[in-house]
């Protein structure tokens, strides 16, 4: 059975204007929150939501992160921001909890949603999720240089606030450019190619908010507190292909925890555009493994 995707949007409580696409036939059933990563959108997810037989069992909402997308907006980004965000949402929808999918900083937002609001998080999925003790050193570097990029950030949004900064960005669907690079790029076996145009951010900046996209580049990074006391189920799903973390470092964090299984995916750090259908189906297996009795 189909079920339509209802566009929604929600004015918060600051006045922000936030744009998200639900799928809910009827009753209310279990919930998951689909989280894009940085400098993307909801249509990061578009293939998926098109494809997954979770339909069948679950409700499925997927979002603008304020910033990004429709969502249109500029100034300080705070993970706890978006978790707030993603809280009043559920408000709104009357949903007591969700089950977080994020991608790279969609995982970073939903471990400090899950940190934040334990009774409003059942489950994490974390797709290629960015600890920061497994990171390759240059990015660590990055991440402790970041005082020296603050006052930077600062006079960002100092000129967005009086009004300089561009009128118009052109929205982007990643649906689209994921099949095009799955045709042309990956169909050829050019893995490193995809890898240096989907890292780089020049393309990202043509549709993105200056100001937004080099604060993200800390917020991916960034360690989120109390990460350690999460005691709710959560399926890793890791790409093998190093990009910005080893591989074996992050296995070794996530046995710790305890509370965590994970599943891999031979890719780059972009399983969802990458194997598409390998990273949905591990997805699928464990939401129903892990929630059809409840």
């Amino acid at each position: 059975m189909e079920h339509a995707e209802l566009k929604q949007i929600l004015q918060l409580t600051d006045g922000t204007q936030i744009y998200y696409r639900l799928s809910r036939p009827g009753r209310h059933r279990r919930l998951l929150v689909l989280v894009h990563g940085a400098a993307s959108n909801m249509t990061r997810w578009s293939e998926f939501v098109e494809t997954t037989s979770l339909k069948e069992d679950f409700d499925i909402l997927r979002l603008d992160l304020r910033g990004h997308g429709d969502s249109l907006w500029r100034g300080r980004l705070r993970l706890s921001t978006w978790s707030r965000d993603i809280c009043e949402i559920l408000d709104h929808e009357r949903y007591q909890d969700a089950i977080i999918v994020g991608h790279s900083l969609g995982a970073q937002v939903a471990m400090d949603m899950a940190t934040r609001y334990p009774s409003r998080v059942a489950g994490l999925v974390l797709i290629d999720p960015v600890f920061y003790p497994a990171l390759y050193h240059r990015f660590k570097w990055f991440y402790r240089s970041r005082f020296l990029t603050q006052p930077f950030i600062t006079l960002l949004l100092l000129l967005n606030k009086i009004g300089l900064h561009r009128r118009h960005i052109r929205r982007r669907d990643l649906r689209l450019l994921d099949i095009s690079t799955r045709k042309e790029l990956l169909a050829s076996g050019k893995g490193k190619e995809m890898a240096k145009l989907y890292g780089s951010p020049w393309p990202d900046l043509k549709h993105f908010p200056t100001v937004n996209y080099v604060q993200e580049l800390y917020l991916s990074i960034r360690p989120v507190k109390h990460a350690d006391e999460l005691n709710i189920p959560v399926l890793n799903v890791l790409a093998t292909v190093p990009t910005y973390t080893v591989t074996e470092k992050t296995e070794r964090i996530i046995e710790k925890l305890g509370n965590g299984s994970i599943g891999h995916v031979d890719a780059y750090h972009w399983p969802l555009t990458e194997k598409p259908e390998e990273t949905r189906q591990l997805i699928e297996r464990w939401c129903r493994k892990t929630f059809s009795q409840q």
